[in-house]
């Protein structure tokens, strides 16, 4: 499910309108438990009282009932209710082929390797283990995600250098509080960049500022005529280009950041998920310590359903984020920490992320070429890292036009419109595979070249 801001409806209209849809096409069945209001809140960047109102008006309407130490559930007589099981969606009932770059990818979730970590955590752990844990994560899980993150990306961070959030958007309502009372209230942010960021950045009191960004990555001469004294960047795997941060571009930012004393928040999308040849670039963090807090989470590695991020670094705003923690509900559980520290700890992940990145090497060299195929006047980007690659689209091409048509025929991705800000950037598509298997890439890609056919401009054959 997702809301879009920019839509005429209200945002509680939007989340009723979802699942209600999700019951009618059967994806949640009778008796189905909903996530809390405040688990789905904070997925979706509302607040808590919308998707409250949106559950109490469902409950009123019958598709919803509330049990006390049940949950929300769906109804036992919803179908009546509900009524026919496909959902408005344009001529084609088939399954939905979803493409978003965000959509979960929880078919590869690492079941046997988690189940290891857990047996083992579960059987040794003590009764201290077992207590709440500290605002700033565990020891132990601190210290595994040190020697991790080091010796992965390079990181340059102590144990207690190494702060555990319950999520990477928890890390970003600490690390942007935290800033606010520190006294910087603008953040300069990539454009085209990550839709939830900038959102993020708003409801946390601070103005995002936008910057352009190219083939080589966040332009720095843009970033010092804005004036700003912070930046949120994705280095690794830009989103949604994907393209890396150039040499020279990492170099520039590092002298930036001496000359402005700024700070510089690198959010590793894609960093451990290299697919391209030899070894990908480490962690801007390694080569600018003193000026970079990194942040990074385990859903691109384990998957959505883990919550469990970080912030590392040894700059002085991190002193602030545990006693912003310490109210509780911003550190996962401690059972979770000790488990997933006994995963990064005992080389599971390493196993899993080897697994991984064989499927999404797969996954994007079917999207590589179907794209050749059905869309041959499009130009890949971003193929050498992460879970989705961005389709430039000849000039002439109107993307909101391809992006109706593809939806009517039941292909669901985003255009690089949604992801632009302060100015209007060339047609693109941003295709993901976390959550699309290669089948599923193929018949969407053959779907989205019938349909432009059919569209002005120059994109199929």
């Amino acid at each position: 499910m997702e809301v879009n801001r920019a839509s005429g409806r209200s945002l509680t209209e939007q989340i009723r309108a979802g699942i209600t849809h999700r019951i009618a096409d059967g994806a949640l069945p009778p008796g189905a438990r909903l996530p809390s209001s405040r688990h789905l809140a904070g997925d979706l960047d509302v607040s808590r009282s919308v998707v409250v109102q949106a559950y109490e008006q469902l409950i009123a309407e019958g598709y919803l009932r509330a049990t006390q130490g049940s949950g929300t559930r769906v109804a036992g007589h919803v179908a009546a209710v509900a009524g026919p099981r496909s959902p408005v969606r344009g001529s084609s009932a088939r399954p939905w082929l979803d493409l978003r770059v965000d959509a979960a990818g929880t078919q590869l979730f690492p079941r046997r390797e988690w189940l290891v970590a857990y047996q083992r955590v579960v059987r040794e752990i003590d009764a201290r283990g077992l207590g709440h844990s500290p605002p700033s994560g565990t020891g132990l899980l601190r210290t595994e995600l040190s020697r991790y993150l080091g010796r992965a990306r390079g990181v340059r961070a102590a144990p207690d250098e190494v702060l555990v959030t319950s999520g990477l958007a928890t890390a970003f309502d600490l690390l942007f509080t935290a800033l606010t009372r520190a006294g910087i209230t603008e953040v300069a942010v990539e454009d085209p960049g990550e839709h939830r960021h900038f959102e993020r950045l708003r409801r946390n009191g601070v103005r995002p500022v936008p910057v352009p960004v190219d083939e080589r990555g966040i332009d720095v001469g843009a970033l010092a005529r804005s004036g700003v004294r912070a930046v949120l960047v994705t280095p690794a795997h830009q989103m949604p280009t994907g393209v890396l941060l150039a040499a020279e571009r990492r170099a520039a930012l590092g002298r930036w950041a001496a000359a402005r004393d700024g700070l510089v928040i690198e959010c590793d999308l894609g960093g451990d998920l290299w697919l391209g040849k030899g070894s990908g670039p480490l962690a801007v963090q390694r080569e600018l310590p003193a000026h970079v807090v990194y942040a990074g989470s385990a859903r691109g590695l384990v998957g959505p359903g883990l919550r469990v991020g970080w912030l590392a670094g040894a700059h002085p705003v991190l002193r602030a984020v545990p006693a912003l923690a310490a109210g509780g509900g911003s550190v996962p559980d401690s059972l979770t920490q000790a488990a997933f520290a006994e995963f990064v700890g005992s080389g599971l992940i390493d196993q899993h992320l080897r697994q991984l990145r064989a499927r999404y090497r797969a996954r994007r060299a079917t999207v590589t070429r179907a794209s050749a195929r059905y869309l041959p006047g499009a130009r890949v980007l971003g193929a050498e890292a992460g879970a989705h690659v961005y389709l430039t689209l000849p000039p002439d091409v109107r993307e909101d036009r391809l992006l109706a048509a593809a939806q009517a025929r039941s292909v669901l991705l985003r255009g690089g419109g949604y992801y632009h800000r302060a100015r209007a950037g060339e047609p693109a598509l941003a295709i993901g595979y976390a959550g699309a298997s290669q089948a599923v890439l193929t018949d969407a890609l053959a779907t989205l070249g019938a349909v432009s056919r059919d569209l002005p401009g120059r994109l199929s054959a």
